[in-house]
């Protein structure tokens, strides 16, 4: 993974360009890992380097595919946090469900909290 720092970075099939030149600026190279696709098109996640103790940056758009990049950036996280990441962040220059201006009749507006639902430690975004 390059020389030893306290940071990983993990690059999702979104963008692939954008997470290596981060981890360039950065003077590392990206986590490499494996992803298996099961006959019913799941997918499992599997890390081939050390994330323990690290703070782990996972970089993902979820441009189209949307949910396809969703799921892939969900499952990345998870297996950085079964890896014994420190901290876990997720990068994303694009969140593809943030611009829903749906309302339920009635009430206020009231978007997907993905920091619930993923309960990842912080991510950035352009919203």
């Amino acid at each position: 993974m390059g020389k030893e720092s306290n940071l990983a970075v993990l690059a999702g099939t979104g963008n692939p360009s954008l997470a290596e030149s981060i981890a360039e600026r950065l003077g590392m190279s990206l986590c490499r890992y494996a992803v298996t696709r099961f006959p019913d098109s799941e997918l499992h996640v599997e890390l081939h380097d050390s994330v323990r103790a690290r703070d782990l940056y996972v970089v993902q758009p979820t441009g189209p595919p949307v949910d396809g990049h969703l799921m892939e950036l969900l499952l990345l996280a998870d297996a950085g946090r079964r890896a014994g990441a420190a901290r876990l962040t997720a990068v994303v220059p694009y969140f593809g469900y943030a611009r829903q201006d749906r309302r339920a009749r009635g009430a206020k507006r009231s978007p997907a909290d993905s920091s619930q639902t993923c309960s990842r430690s912080r991510a950035f975004s352009e919203w």
